[in-house]
């Protein structure tokens, strides 16, 4: 998946030109990476308000047009107002030949037909997201978790995960079995009596 943003070049930098652009109703962000030079840039506010409605943004390439010349990247961080939450400043990583790590999203289905769940069993949600290690094109906005075979008593390991082609779990690929954590788990029903 991916989106189109347009974006022009900043002539100035710094907090005074920074915090002049957020007054005109605009976004500073910057493009860096892929052996290139950064380039600083600005979005418009309420094109970049509603862009991040949408939390895919986050794990989705984005095909920016910098006054005409094509960028394909991935937001790599955003920088917030503390008091209205507005976007204040983004940073744009180059989605080249490089792998990326990036924090996706894990998308549970099946919870409330688990057969540890139906036996009385709680299920806790040991992690929200996984950090993974793809090229741009494999990157995935969200990784799916079937728990709906879960037993109680039983949880599910990061090495359990059905993982999309070429995209690589970075706690197993230190290769210590301390690192396959938990991801869900259902506890034992309690007894009546």
């Amino acid at each position: 998946m991916s989106q189109s943003w347009k974006a022009v070049i900043r002539k100035e930098e710094g907090k005074g030109a920074s915090r002049r652009l957020r007054n005109a109703g605009q976004v500073p962000a910057i493009i860096y990476g892929d052996n290139k030079d950064a380039v600083s840039v600005a979005f418009g506010g309420h094109f970049i308000k509603h862009a991040f409605e949408n939390v895919d943004v986050f794990n989705t390439i984005l095909d920016v047009d910098v006054e005409g010349q094509a960028e394909s990247c991935v937001v790599k961080d955003v920088q917030r107002h503390p008091a209205t939450g507005a976007v204040a400043h983004i940073d744009l990583q180059r989605a080249g030949s490089n792998r990326l790590t990036k924090k996706i999203p894990l998308n549970f289905v099946g919870k409330n037909v688990a057969p540890g769940v139906k036996a009385g069993g709680l299920m806790s949600f040991l992690q929200a997201t996984v950090e993974v290690r793809c090229l741009a094109k494999d990157l995935p906005t969200a990784i799916k978790v079937d728990v709906s075979k879960m037993q109680a008593g039983e949880s599910m390991r990061l090495s359990e995960l059905s993982m999309p082609e070429g995209v690589i779990l970075t706690a197993l690929s230190h290769g210590n079995s301390d690192y396959d954590q938990s991801v869900v788990n259902i506890s034992k029903p309690k007894r009546k009596g």
